[in-house]
């Protein structure tokens, strides 16, 4: 039962290429965005979308070939963890970020797979 907490499972697309940065000994980092579209009818039946945006953190190995394979608008699918984060910005006030650290995606579909 201990590989079930804190476990996140997503599939959407890409909303950014991958922002990578090299982090000294630990290699890299890659920072992406994620749209999940969920659609529903209203009590009017009337089609609703909502999109929700995750902001993605992948490390090591993986971030390299993030790097190689992976670019805005792709849909993939991810297994990772949730992290909160809490910092204080420019003006002082503490604010709160939510990031889905990575451990594993699949690209799901096959002309994407051709491209890359």
């Amino acid at each position: 039962m201990n590989s079930m907490r804190n476990k996140v499972q997503l599939i959407g697309n890409l909303g950014s290429d991958p922002e990578v940065k090299d982090v000294g000994k630990s290699g890299k980092m890659v920072r992406l965005s994620l749209a999940t579209t969920e659609s529903y009818y209203n009590t009017n039946k009337e089609r609703i979308e909502e999109t929700n945006w995750h902001n993605l953190i992948i490390w090591g190995n993986l971030a390299a070939s993030t790097e190689k394979y992976l670019k805005k608008g792709n849909t993939i699918a991810i297994e990772g963890r949730l992290k909160n984060n809490t910092f204080t910005d420019k003006n002082g006030e503490k604010r709160y970020s939510n990031d889905i650290v990575v451990h594993e995606y699949q690209l799901l579909h096959k002309k994407q797979l051709e491209k890359a």
